[in-house]
């Protein structure tokens, strides 16, 4: 009886800890960058997700990545639109609005040491960066790959989905858009960037991202 009660007891102490054991949501505690001293985003941050009001403004929120996330392969999240920019060209500097973009920072390993704490407007000029953005916004079909037109050869813009409002679910493989877009194997992901931006139409967006996870 003695031993049924002192595992009962370490069964039960085990389960009570298990949700401080959990890992930490991605979400919270993201910085923000603008791009101008008039114009910002309003981005909502919780432990479940992160929604953005954007009126004719645009800024983007990231966070760099702990080591242990420096092999990420693959990602998953749900996004939701409720108000949404028009169809722009994305691949044109200017008039290039988009409702959400999720970018996804890779860099090789020693350039990635030598930049930890760097703010991301230092890690997107890195010339050894790489950039993947994932994009719900523009005129263009799902699947298309895209020169970005501020970030140059070091970063491509990977369509998800057209303007437009609505609700999904999305799972990309990192390794094989990396490739598809730069011709080799990705180096180590770094850090991610949540953006939005509706400046260039003067128009409005209504969205909210969540369930990120990496792997």
């Amino acid at each position: 009886m003695r031993r049924l009660s002192i595992a009962f007891l370490v069964s039960s102490l085990c389960a009570a800890l298990m949700p401080s054991l959990a890992p930490a949501s991605i979400f919270g505690g993201w910085t923000e960058q603008r791009f101008s001293l008039f114009s910002s985003n309003d981005w909502q941050q919780s432990r479940d997700g992160v929604a953005m009001r954007s009126d004719g403004s645009v800024s983007l929120i990231w966070r760099a990545l702990p080591q242990s996330d420096w092999g990420t392969r693959n990602a998953a999240w749900q996004w939701s639109v409720s108000q949404s920019v028009p169809p722009t060209p994305l691949d044109r500097k200017g008039g290039d609005d988009r409702d959400l973009s999720l970018y996804f920072v890779f860099m090789p390993e020693a350039v990635a040491r030598a930049n930890e704490g760097a703010s991301i407007r230092k890690l997107l000029a890195v010339k050894e960066a790489r950039v993947l953005m994932y994009v719900w916004g523009g005129k263009h079909g799902r699947g298309a790959v895209l020169p970005s037109p501020y970030l140059g050869a070091r970063g491509k813009t990977v369509v998800l989905r057209p303007a437009g409002t609505g609700t999904h679910s999305e799972s990309v493989d990192l390794a094989r858009d990396y490739q598809r877009a730069f011709g080799a194997q990705p180096t180590q992901l770094v850090g991610l960037a949540l953006s939005g931006d509706s400046d260039d139409t003067d128009s409005a967006i209504r969205a909210r991202i969540e369930g990120l996870s990496l792997n």
